[in-house]
């Protein structure tokens, strides 16, 4: 029998799935430190984001014949290697689109009303000093009318702008190669097709209101925005970061934060996870989340069917 380590967990609906398939599946975690000794056990492998299968372990389990990422990023798995020596490697990225782009604007609301501010000082603060507070955070900025760029137009980057487009907003987006996005809202049981062409990253940058993140991200690579990129950004713009750690130059934009270049910055993802830089999540202008864009009931659910079907298609045919 077919069996496959889900080191990171699966949602139930994915594992029926495969058990349903007559495919085995534990899901009980192995430390990394451990699965040299152990994984040989298995025929294939499915992680999260915690497990990290690298060469050396790769190397380490000959009969290893599929390694599953249930999410959109791969930088925990050494891909090209896998593939060039003959092992399988899958992804799922159409599942957690829908939650990662409602987490931008989950950002992007609480910093353009101060709700990450509020939800900080109310609790101390808000029987004694209520008008205090109310005037504080009186000046908030409305969506509507204002530009939100996007670096990154892919599934995510395309969730992202059809929510934007449906608040009234202007979507700037930049991809590695040029094209127009035919984006479709559906309004009341209609559907409005809105195309958007996609542009340079330094016209992004210079007209944007908002910034968000969608670009894949590999260690040693240069942060897709850093310091050059932000000194082209309007004074008082945002940032959001629901893409992969790294591809924000943090040193930069902590320094960008405290001179109010950029205002407010919505952080979903970190440099060093899983201990992120301990002044930036003291900073006052940031609204934070412990990389939790796909974590949603309903994309674990797709998640798990999705791998599932993968698994399934590779070792049933």
């Amino acid at each position: 029998m077919t069996k496959i380590l889900a080191n990171d967990g699966i949602d139930a609906s994915g594992k029926e799935r495969l058990e349903a398939a007559g495919i085995e599946v534990d899901t009980n975690n192995i430390p990394q430190d451990e699965l040299p000794a152990k994984l040989g056990n298995y025929d294939g492998i499915l992680v999260r984001s915690a497990t990290k299968v690298r060469k050396e372990l790769i190397d380490a389990i000959p009969n290893l014949k599929f390694i599953g990422r249930g999410g959109v990023g791969m930088d925990n798995i050494d891909v090209e290697y896998a593939r060039s020596i003959g092992r399988t490697v899958e992804n799922t990225p159409a599942a957690s689109s829908e939650s990662v782009a409602e987490l931008v604007f989950a950002h992007l609301l609480s910093g353009t009303r101060f709700l990450h501010q509020a939800n900080r000082t109310m609790p101390s603060k808000g029987n004694a000093e209520f008008k205090t507070l109310k005037k504080a955070y009186a000046k908030g900025i409305e969506l509507r009318g204002k530009t939100l760029g996007i670096i990154g137009f892919g599934r995510i980057g395309q969730a992202t702008a059809k929510i934007a487009l449906g608040l009234g907003m202007k979507v700037l987006a930049n991809d590695h190669s040029d094209k127009t996005v035919d984006i479709t809202l559906e309004i009341a049981d209609q559907k409005v097709t809105v195309p958007v062409k996609t542009v340079s990253k330094d016209e992004v940058l210079k007209n944007c209101d908002f910034l968000s993140l969608h670009v894949p991200f590999s260690s040693g690579d240069t942060p897709v925005v850093g310091t050059n990129e932000i000194n082209m950004m309007k004074d008082g713009a945002f940032i959001i970061q629901c893409g992969r750690g790294g591809a924000l130059d943090e040193s930069a934009l902590k320094d960008a934060l405290k001179s109010g270049k950029i205002a407010f910055a919505g952080l979903d993802v970190f440099e060093n996870e899983p201990t992120p830089d301990a002044e930036l999540l003291a900073m006052d202008n940031v609204s934070l989340s412990p990389h939790v864009g796909g974590s949603t009931n309903e994309a674990q659910e797709r998640i798990g069917i999705e791998i599932a079907d993968k698994i399934i298609d590779f070792f049933k045919s």
